[in-house]
């Protein structure tokens, strides 16, 4: 009599057993002071990385115009949403007092504009601050509840006395040994690859 054996393989734990690779996410070079991280940024700049960022621990003065940062859009999202909020309370009073519900008192017209000031400014800021809240939320794709960056013990010290440049590997401009010979050749006193 002849049994034959059935070799049962569970597919989850097979799936366990296999490790994930980890993933390059970018690089970070560790800068010591101000200017070299400057001309470095200059000098990554000049390479045409576009996704890349620096990090200090306190805002260095022309840092923005050294990197090609655009100024926000920002400004003008508010102030479209700001008139937005002035015609929507003048014409919500309009639309109420002078249209919908007309009320005479004493021959006096149905709706001026005067007296109707104070209820367009609230609505102007009301709907200029809420956008501005949510506007800078969204363009700045917050909130970001995870950065590989956060896993370096090294980049803790961007709030302390060094300054970071991290360049995303997904820039178009980036393969791995040229960008660390790039950030070495910039002055980097360590490069660290950022796994996810």
């Amino acid at each position: 009599m002849s049994t034959a054996v059935e070799d049962i393989h569970d597919e989850h734990e097979e799936a366990a057993s296999i490790e994930e690779q980890p993933v390059l996410t970018g690089l970070l070079a560790e800068f010591r002071d101000v200017n070299t991280v400057v001309a470095a940024a200059a000098k990554v700049r000049r390479e045409g990385y576009r996704r890349w960022d620096v990090h200090t621990p306190f805002p260095i003065h022309g840092i923005d115009s050294v990197m090609g940062t655009r100024p926000t859009v920002l400004p003008w999202i508010v102030l479209a949403a700001g008139l937005f909020g002035a015609a929507g309370g003048i014409w919500l009073q309009w639309y109420v007092n002078a249209y919908d519900y007309q009320f005479p008192i004493s021959g006096k017209p149905y709706w001026s504009l005067p007296a109707n000031i104070p209820v367009a400014f609230e609505c102007t800021i009301l709907c200029a601050a809420l956008t501005t809240v949510f506007a800078m939320l969204a363009l700045d794709r917050l909130p970001m509840f995870y950065n590989p960056l956060f896993k370096s013990e090294r980049f803790r010290r961007a709030t302390d006395d060094r300054f970071f440049i991290a360049i995303d590997a997904g820039d178009p401009e980036f393969e791995e040994q040229a960008t660390e010979e790039l950030l070495r050749s910039a002055g980097a006193a360590a490069i660290e690859r950022i796994e996810d």
